[in-house]
């Protein structure tokens, strides 16, 4: 049997104090060496919970956003020696117990980077995705499928996995410290020449999961389009972006 790499599975959480421990359960420990809680300023338990699991902590001492917990993940995870980063929500919205499927084409090499895609087995919507967020989804799924040359089923999936080069190579730290963060790193992943993957991840919408609010969606998905258009203007030397610049 080949040697299974060093797995590390980061979790950005905020107030995910209810539905921790159901995620984490289901983390097949056989295969992950580590679990990294980066909690980003909760007013609740979520702390007390992710201590009681034994989980490595990292507290946020003001809130950042979405992206900023990332970019802490991510820098945590490659300074304690991971090979392969598996980002989970901590909501349970994604199935942990599919991980051995996501980190399997990057040990295998077909890949650098696998998305857990909610569209590829039609699970978005019988798993509770409200109807706007799924159109929205669908539209910039198809712009950026144009945009990149790429045919992903879902771009916009909170849970991903990535070899050790990506999160070197990729400055990742110059993205976004808010939703967009995703997007941007995806697109730089496809301008440095990374292998994008996906498995299909049925999904649960619950009362106690995380979920941005309308207002917020409509800026995130403006921003996704936005961060389209600084793409391309870098890509034909029209403007350069930093957030490409390694």
């Amino acid at each position: 049997m080949p040697k299974i790499p060093d797995i590390f599975v980061v979790m950005p959480a905020y107030n995910a104090e209810k539905t921790l421990i159901q995620t984490y359960n289901d983390i097949p420990k056989d295969i992950v060496k580590k679990v990294i809680l980066v909690d980003d300023k909760s007013h609740d338990q979520t702390v007390k919970v992710a201590r009681d699991l034994g989980l490595t902590i990292f507290e946020h001492p003001v809130n950042k956003g979405y992206g900023g917990n990332q970019k802490t993940c991510y820098t945590m995870a490659l300074e304690q020696g991971a090979e392969i980063v598996v980002m989970l929500h901590p909501d349970y919205q994604y199935d942990p117990k599919i991980m051995a499927k996501m980190v399997r084409p990057i040990i295998n090499g077909s890949a650098d980077i696998v998305l857990g895609s909610r569209m590829l087995d039609g699970s978005a919507l019988p798993g509770g995705m409200p109807k706007y967020k799924y159109a929205a989804n669908k539209f910039l799924t198809f712009c950026e499928n144009v945009v990149l040359g790429l045919n992903l089923s879902e771009y916009h999936t909170g849970y991903r996995a990535y070899s050790r080069k990506v999160l070197e190579t990729l400055p990742f730290t110059k993205n976004s410290d808010n939703f967009v963060f995703d997007q941007e790193f995806l697109i730089q992943a496809v301008y440095f020449g990374f292998k994008i993957a996906e498995v299909a991840c049925p999904c649960k919408y619950m009362d106690d999961a995380s979920s941005i609010s309308f207002k917020n969606s409509v800026v995130y998905g403006l921003s996704t389009l936005q961060t389209l258009a600084r793409y391309l203007g870098h890509k034909l030397c029209l403007k350069n972006s930093k957030f490409l610049e390694n």
